[in-house]
């Protein structure tokens, strides 16, 4: 059936094309082709079946030359891409730096036919007590098929620990039965909630067909801690979706449809709610919206929600179902998402890098994302003054986060923006990640009536500093005059990827980036900037968390980016107010192994 589906498939598209011709992203390469190479597929596609390129998906034929996307979507459309050396990548041990643990293990990343998977990157964490869950793009999907032990077809890994990160157990895949339907693809992003005496953490992640036909989604799993103490066991549900596509060209056989991208999440415990934010990729249309989901996770005592959602399994709200329009002669379905942060630009410059936070206190959301990336490079309608590149901050009150199909208000209360000199045309040593990005990373200080965010820029100096605007939570109102810059003066180094989730108990801000001591290096390391105030001025002192640097042009790694296009840092949480801990953790992909691997280090939260 399936061989069949894709013979009807190579017929049609040619229709398909003249369908489409000057709609959607890929009309946007106009002149843009050329100053843009396309990838191409070298190795087997997630869940070791075919690429996305090699199935002839759309998306994945323009993705490269027309826009850019995440990591996940590199892995969904191009497969394993074998580069690198495989030889110690790390320098000497620094000291004074927290403990730095993998989360993953090298006996795991073998297929059940014998094959090592090489990298795992694009790190997220989260904690609760003693129990701490990390999880990664993990490159044994490549490898292995629907019905491995573990779930290792997944494209989204899992670390869990007893011990508040001393040690980790790699549990494989995100576990997932429908397998043979749908992968999970990574960009996974964690959340801890701990209610009614219990602990659960909600796993997202890219939720995309095996066949390559009909909608994508996003999609978390739910998961439970059972037993106690070292006994403690992470159990994982099934696949809840969070987010699905809102425009598919539909034919008897088969259908392709817009391309959700770049998911992260953030929680409000005191409502008991979860929010989805990230990018869609439009069949028709210029540019591409920022959009964003809840779901329902249940009462504050543990109980079933107002729309049927329990911390078990949680129930979203994702937009109306896709309804026929006479567009492409009567094949376009769409439908619409339950909140549309940013709506596309006119111009067609790309949104990506969508990152949520909360205010407990109000049930506002907060959603940053960096307008202009990538088509800042190579899409000549977006290289003027009009579009020029910025990191944009939005506010929506509670009162538009309802739980229904489609919120009621139709955009965000509020927004401002500040403009970014981007890193974006940066070629970094070792870094298989082009364009870089500027995306920004929020965090909310009800004590201090912010909202912070932080990002890259190169404004100051060529090769990036993490800068600091933290705003009213109100009105959106600058705070500072000009950015803060946090990372000290490093020798004309390079600063890149900062993290941040939520503020500490005592309001202030813990930012942890990737970090070089100079252009002239590839060896990287991590730092950070801890207990900094959200209406800082002054560059803050920094610390190294990694007590080993890596060298990254020493490393191997099926994945491409190598080591991803974010990291994490954030503090644990409780189940009562204000619902954060005192420890702070952070993940990034660290290669001094040879292999980049999903790491974590603890320590006080400032």
């Amino acid at each position: 059936m399936r061989h069949r589906w894709w013979l009807a498939a190579g017929a049609t598209l040619p229709l398909v094309a003249s369908a489409l011709a000057g709609f959607g992203p890929a009309a946007q390469a106009s002149g843009a082709s050329a100053a843009m190479t396309a990838s191409t597929s070298t190795g087997p596609g997630l869940g070791g079946g075919r690429t996305g390129l090699a199935a002839g998906d759309p998306f994945c034929q323009h993705l490269g030359t027309s826009y850019q996307a995440s990591s996940a979507a590199q892995m969904f459309c191009f497969g394993a891409h074998p580069v690198g050396t495989t030889q110690p990548g790390a320098e000497r041990a620094v000291s004074g730096t927290p403990r730095n643990v993998d989360a993953a293990s090298f006996a795991e990343d073998v297929s059940p036919a014998g094959v090592r998977g090489y990298g795992q990157s694009e790190t997220s964490i989260a904690a609760s007590g003693p129990y701490v869950v990390e999880a990664w793009n993990d490159s044994t999907t490549f490898f292995s098929r629907c019905g491995s032990r573990n779930f290792k077809e997944e494209g989204t890994g899992v670390g869990f620990s007893v011990n508040g990160g001393k040690t980790f157990t790699d549990l494989g895949g995100l576990r997932n039965p429908g397998c043979k339907t749908r992968l999970y693809a990574g960009d996974p992003s964690v959340t801890a909630y701990r209610v009614g005496g219990r602990t659960f953490f909600y796993i997202t992640s890219l939720y995309l067909p095996t066949n390559f036909s009909g909608q994508t989604h996003v999609a978390l799993d739910a998961c439970q801690v059972t037993g106690a103490g070292s006994a403690a066991r992470l159990h994982c549900g099934s696949p809840v979706i969070a987010a699905s596509s809102t425009q598919c060209v539909r034919f008897r056989r088969f259908s392709f449809c817009s391309f959700l991208d770049k998911d992260f999440a953030a929680i409000d415990p005191a409502r008991g709610k979860l929010y989805v934010s990230y990018s869609e990729f439009p069949v028709i249309g210029r540019g591409d919206p920022e959009e964003m989901s809840v779901c329902d996770i249940g009462t504050r005592s543990g109980g079933v929600g107002p729309a049927g959602g329990k911390p078990s399994r949680p129930v979203c709200e994702h937009g109306s179902a896709l309804v026929k329009t006479t567009k492409l002669r009567g094949h376009l379905f769409e439908g619409k998402p339950y909140f549309t942060v940013a709506h596309p630009s006119p111009k067609g410059c790309e949104n990506e890098g969508a990152y949520p936070a909360v205010n407990l206190r109000t049930g506002a959301v907060y959603v940053g994302y960096e307008f202009n990336w990538a088509t800042n490079l190579f899409f000549s309608q977006c290289f003027s003054n009009r579009t020029r590149t910025r990191n944009v901050i939005t506010s929506t009150p509670s009162h538009c986060m309802k739980l229904r199909a489609v919120a009621p208000c139709a955009h965000p209360a509020r927004r401002n923006r500040v403009n970014v000199t981007s890193l974006d045309s940066a070629f970094i040593p070792g870094d298989l990640r082009f364009p870089g990005s500027d995306f920004p990373r929020l965090a909310v200080s009800s004590r201090h009536d912010t909202v912070s965010m932080v990002w890259n820029d190169t404004r100051d100096h060529p090769y990036g500093d993490v800068m600091l605007q933290s705003f009213r939570l109100g009105s959106l109102t600058r705070v500072q005059r000009s950015p803060t810059v946090l990372d000290r003066p490093h020798h004309s180094g390079l600063t890149m990827i900062p993290a941040l989730r939520v503020a500490t108990r005592n309001g202030l801000l813990d930012v942890a980036w990737y970090s070089r001591p100079s252009t002239a290096t590839s060896i990287t390391g991590v730092k950070a900037a801890i207990g900094v105030s959200p209406a800082a001025t002054r560059t803050p002192r920094n610390i190294t968390i990694t007590n080993k640097a890596t060298n990254w042009l020493q490393d191997n790694s099926d994945i491409v980016p190598n080591f991803g296009d974010y990291i994490d840092a954030v503090v644990s949480v409780t189940g009562h107010w204000p619902f954060v801990g005192r420890t702070l953790y952070i993940a990034w992909s660290d290669g001094r192994s040879g292999v980049p691997q999903p790491f974590a280090a603890r320590m006080r939260a400032g």
